[in-house]
């Protein structure tokens, strides 16, 4: 039990600070094991901390997308570099091909815009910029909707938790439920996505 400390998002902030937050977002958002880190939560834990006096909120929501974009862009040039080797590379304990098989599928699905749609679906978020690198995606166009989706997911994330902290007395008293109905909220676009790949398989 105590290794599933790693995946609570009050524990990390505690042991890593803001600097550490920051380079979470980054591992998750471009590093392909990064896909297990709890991003969603972590920001909003974070945010709602923020409003509390543990972070000043405006290097914490600068920080995040500064690393939200960058750690795209790395996941970008990653998968250009390997290109369709990755495809073909043997599942690892960081390393899942199915995540990449999912992204891609995603990918061609809704072209450009998943690079704005895939930063709020876990999983997703890791690999889309991989195989946006993959399929050659231009990267000026990459650029363009990274950064769209990198500042309003951050704002949106980190945003809400301090919001919710500055309206709700002790909000941090209620942060498990809170982390719970955000992660469950976060897979409701890919349950939603796989009912209407089951039903039209089904016809």
């Amino acid at each position: 039990m105590e290794s599933l400390k790693i995946l609570d998002p009050h524990f990390l902030i505690s042991v890593a600070g803001l600097v550490g937050v920051v380079a979470i977002v980054f591992a998750e958002s471009g590093l392909f094991f990064g896909f297990f880190l709890p991003g969603d939560s972590l920001l909003f834990t974070a945010g709602l901390l923020a409003s509390q006096g543990y972070f000043n909120f405006w290097f914490l929501l600068f920080g995040v997308i500064i690393a939200a974009i960058s750690g795209d862009s790395v996941g970008y040039f990653f998968g250009k570099k390997v290109g369709p080797a990755i495809f073909k590379k043997e599942d690892s304990r960081f390393f899942k091909k199915k995540y990449v098989e999912k992204a891609h599928s995603f990918y061609e699905k809704h072209g450009n815009k998943t690079i704005i749609f895939a930063r709020f679906i876990p999983v997703i978020r890791t690999f889309a910029p991989i195989v946006a690198g993959v399929v050659q995606m231009n990267y000026k166009n990459f650029f363009i909707y990274n950064c769209i989706g990198g500042i309003f997911w951050s704002i949106l994330m980190v945003g809400g938790g301090f919001i919710l902290g500055e309206m709700v007395p002790s909000a941090e008293k209620y942060l498990m439920p809170i982390i719970i109905f955000i992660i469950a909220t976060s897979f409701i676009p890919g349950i939603l996505k796989l009912l209407k790949h089951g039903k039209g398989a089904s016809q």
